[in-house]
């Protein structure tokens, strides 16, 4: 296989589809989450409980259309466009999927676990609070901490922590860093 050089505007390109994919949601997740749990409600016991609903909402989701939207208004329209012209077939593919993943007892199958990830959101969620970022992200991380760190070094101090009131200045001398320094 033959590896060739991508240039900067290919790295541009790969950061604005990582963005994309970032402020972008699937209305038909929502939807037929809402179907799977109209229809496991009315399953008998032992079926909803040889059946994992995680299985159906993949097995469903894999046989419908993605409704993504990236506004309130796009999701209102692909919301109502689901509930109205889709339905029927929400419904027939969480069935089908009920059917098709009921689970074998004997058989054993870790879920995917997303531990990691979601740690990892939290973690630049409170960096954002920290630093008064909100334009923080996964691409521009290193780059605002250095800045930030930079900023404090030269006694610009451009972060708060979490729970400080607005008009609480931050006293770096009296911080425990400082004296030990």
């Amino acid at each position: 296989m033959v590896y060739q050089y991508q240039g900067n505007a290919s790295v541009q390109q790969s950061k604005q589809q990582r963005a994309f994919s970032k402020n972008s949601r699937n209305v038909m997740e929502m939807l037929v989450v809402e179907e799977v749990e109209q229809q496991f409600q009315a399953l008998p016991a032992k079926t909803a409980k040889y059946t994992n609903p995680s299985e159906v909402i993949a097995y469903a989701l894999n046989r419908l259309p993605a409704l993504y939207a990236t506004s309130k208004r796009g999701w209102q329209r692909q919301w109502h466009r689901g509930k109205t012209e889709l339905r029927p077939q929400i419904v027939t593919a969480v069935r089908q999927g009920i059917m098709a993943v009921q689970r074998d007892p004997l058989r054993g199958d870790g879920p995917l676990s997303f531990e990691e990830e979601n740690a990892a959101q939290a973690a630049l969620q409170k960096l954002k609070v920290l630093l008064q970022r909100e334009d923080l992200s996964w691409d521009n991380l290193n780059d605002l901490v250095e800045q930030a760190l930079l900023d404090t070094l030269r006694g610009k101090i451009t972060w708060r922590r979490p729970g400080d009131l607005d008009e609480e200045i931050f006293d770096w001398e009296k911080h425990p860093h400082y004296q030990n320094g």
